[in-house]
C-alpha cells in the first residue's frame, strides 16, 4: 500500500513539473512578443554626408557612375550619345565582370518563366499556340557586339555606323548564352519567333550566317531595316513592324530587346523584357 502511495505521489509531482515547465515556456514566449524593439523601426535614408566622401574620390565616382548606369537602363536620362568620360571605367568593369552576365541571366530566367506560364494558359483553355509570337531584337539581345565595343571604349566613343557595319560584315558576333537558351525554349514551347533588327537589309546574308553559326535556327521571319525606313526613329520603325506582325494574325505575347525603342511605341507585346545595355542609346 505504501509503495502504491509513493508511486502516486511521484506521478503527481511529475505532472505538476511538466505543467510548470509548460507554463514557464508559454510565459517566455509571451515575454518575447513584448520585447521592445529599438527605435526607430523605419530606417532613414543616408544623409548626403554619409553618401559622399567616406571612400574617397574613386568610391564617389563609382557610386555616381552606378547611379548613371541605373538611370540609363531605366530610361530616366535625357537622350544621350556616349558614356560620360569619367564613367567609362565603371561601364567596362560592369560589362567584363560577373554582374553583366548575372543581369542577362536573370532577365532570361524571368522571360522563360513567363513563356512557360503563357504556354500553359493557352493549353489550359484548349487554345492553339500557332498564333502566339515572340519578338527578339538581334544586337545585344541574341548576339553580343562586346568584342567591337571593347575596341571602341565600351560606349565612350560616339557611335560610328560605318565602323560598326565593318564589324557586322565580319559575322563574328557571339551568342549571348542565356538568350540562346531562352530562344530555344520559346521555340520548343510553340511560339512563332520574329527577329526584328535595326540592321540594314544589305546585311541579311551575313546576319543569317552569324545567327545560325551561333545556334539560332528556324525563326519564322527575320525583319531588317529597309532603305525607306532609315529616316524613322527606331521606336517608330519597330512599332510599325510589330503592327505588321499583328496584322498577319499573330499575338505578340513576348518581346526581348536591349533598347527601349525595341519595346515601346504601339503594338506592344503583352510582356516585354529589357536586357541591360549601358553602351549606347537608340531613340
Amino acid at each position: 500500500m505504501a509503495r502504491h502511495l509513493l508511486l502516486l505521489v511521484g506521478l503527481l509531482l511529475a505532472v505538476a513539473g511538466a505543467a510548470a515547465a509548460s507554463e514557464a515556456e508559454r510565459a517566455s514566449e509571451e515575454a518575447a512578443q513584448h520585447v521592445l524593439l529599438p527605435r526607430p523601426l523605419v530606417l532613414e535614408l543616408p544623409t548626403e554626408e554619409r553618401c559622399v566622401g567616406e571612400g574617397g574620390a574613386d568610391e564617389d565616382a563609382e557610386l555616381r557612375c552606378a547611379s548613371w548606369r541605373m538611370a540609363a537602363e531605366a530610361n530616366n536620362l535625357a537622350p544621350w550619345t556616349a558614356v560620360p568620360e569619367d564613367c567609362a571605367p565603371h561601364v567596362r568593369r560592369y560589362l567584363t565582370g560577373p554582374a553583366y552576365r548575372s543581369d542577362l541571366d536573370l532577365v532570361a530566367r524571368e522571360a522563360s518563366a513567363y513563356a512557360r506560364a503563357a504556354a500553359a494558359d493557352s493549353a489550359a483553355v484548349g487554345a492553339t499556340s500557332d498564333s502566339d509570337a515572340w519578338v527578339f531584337d538581334v544586337d545585344e539581345t541574341l548576339l553580343s557586339n562586346l568584342p567591337y565595343y571593347a575596341e571602341h571604349g565600351y560606349g565612350l566613343e560616339l557611335f560610328d555606323h560605318r565602323e560598326f557595319d565593318k564589324w557586322v560584315e565580319k559575322g563574328e558576333a557571339p551568342a549571348i548564352p542565356s538568350s540562346l537558351t531562352l530562344y530555344r525554349e520559346v521555340r520548343d514551347l510553340g511560339f512563332k519567333t520574329f527577329l526584328l533588327t535595326g540592321r540594314s537589309e544589305g546585311h541579311e546574308a551575313v546576319t543569317v550566317d552569324n545567327l545560325k553559326r551561333e545556334g539560332f535556327h528556324e525563326w519564322d521571319k527575320l525583319i531588317l531595316r529597309a532603305t525607306a525606313d532609315r529616316k524613322k526613329t527606331a521606336t517608330a520603325y519597330k512599332s510599325e513592324k510589330r503592327k505588321e506582325i499583328e496584322a498577319e494574325g499573330y499575338k505578340i505575347l513576348g518581346n526581348s530587346g536591349d533598347q527601349w525603342s525595341d519595346l515601346l511605341g504601339y503594338s506592344m507585346s503583352a510582356r516585354s523584357f529589357k536586357l541591360p545595355n549601358p553602351m549606347y542609346y537608340i531613340p
